[in-house]
């Protein structure tokens, strides 16, 4: 099958059979494409939509993002995941908003540029909102060329994702690049799926996979491995009046930029956090420990319930990263999804 049969094929079945009504497909503008391919990551198309809609109708184009605290942005990506990409969505749209008088480079080195864009979602943007030519590769379309194509090896190997980027390369086309693209990650979603739907796929006739009836084998597997186990105390710490004591991690790293319980490493830095701040406990009870899996480690946790005999809010309070959190009337801030979780279970028992 040559580049233009290929192309010919997919588009076919996409005017047919292809997704034309999710919410980022409508008035679509290189500020929507960006923002739907940055929430799409790792992360599914039934999933994303709300988070989506509330986003896009909270912060309706770049100005907008630019000018948003941090906190309001990651408040609206609670319970996403892989926060990275909300820092990198507001500080790419800062970049746009000062470097580029906010309108988006169509050139993928520039838009390479920008944090959090990498060579698959500036094509994405290039060929879909700009529809210019240029090659897509995401989860989905790994999965469909590998099997097209017969490409051995774990996608996440430089040798294997080189393989790829050059075949996703020659089969891009000059025109309807925006349509193609929707139409390979729409295939990737919908029939050459982990368990693919081979006798409705528009190229099967020429999958190299099926031909060796194994297309199962592609792509190849990650590398299997135990991930490590991280153990942390969290200090769900109320005063006599019902606000939870949240403190602001650093921008980087695990978590970064968002508003957490207090964390210990053992017991006795628990001992010692009460003492440093004077806290003067009613009770203080060890809840059951919880388990929170990474992508790369697992995190254990031991919510450890603490209620302040009285209000020592000058004692804990320190600076303006720790905010007692009032939860009947909640200020928008970002929170990774088991402290939500121990907020409600700590709301629920007062």
């Amino acid at each position: 099958m040559t580049p233009q049969q290929f192309q010919h094929s997919i588009l076919t079945w996409y005017d047919q059979k292809g997704r034309k009504n999710l919410p980022w497909q409508q008035d679509i503008t290189p500020y929507s494409v960006w923002v739907s391919e940055i929430m799409l990551q790792q992360t599914q198309v039934s999933t994303v939509i709300p988070f989506y809609q509330r986003f896009m109708q909270r912060f309706p184009d770049v100005e907008t993002l630019a000018r948003a605290p941090l906190d309001e942005v990651l408040h609206l990506w609670t319970g996403l995941g892989y926060y990275a990409r909300a820092r990198n969505l507001h500080r790419s749209a800062q970049c746009i908003a000062q470097d580029h008088e906010s309108l988006f480079p169509n050139d993928l080195t520039a838009l390479m540029t920008l944090p959090g864009i990498g060579r698959s979602t500036a094509g994405a943007i290039r060929s879909i909102a700009f529809n210019q030519p240029a090659a897509i590769l995401d989860g989905n379309v790994k999965r469909v060329l590998a099997r097209y194509a017969a490409i051995d090896g774990w996608p996440g190997k430089s040798e294997t994702l080189k393989k790829l980027w050059a075949i996703a390369e020659q089969l891009a086309p000059k025109e309807r690049t925006a349509q193609y693209s929707q139409a390979l990650m729409d295939l990737g979603a919908t029939l050459c799926t982990p368990n693919p739907n081979c006798p409705t796929c528009p190229i099967a006739g020429a999958c190299r996979a099926l031909a060796q009836d194994n297309p199962h084998a592609y792509p190849g597997k990650k590398p299997k491995k135990n991930n490590p186990v991280r153990h942390t105390y969290f200090l769900v710490i109320s005063k006599p009046t019902g606000e939870l004591l949240l403190q602001k991690n650093p921008p980087e790293g695990l978590w970064g930029g968002l508003w957490i319980f207090p964390q210990c490493d053992d017991m006795n830095a628990v001992e010692t956090f009460c003492e440093r701040h004077g806290i003067c406990t009613a009770s203080r009870q060890v809840l059951p420990q919880r388990r929170h899996t990474f992508s790369h480690f697992h995190l254990d946790y031991q919510p450890i319930r603490i209620a302040l005999k009285t209000d020592t809010n000058h004692a804990i309070y320190t600076s303006n990263d720790r905010y007692w959190y009032n939860h009947q009337s909640p200020r928008p801030l970002g929170m990774p999804a088991p402290v939500v979780e121990l907020i409600k279970a700590a709301t629920r028992a007062l």
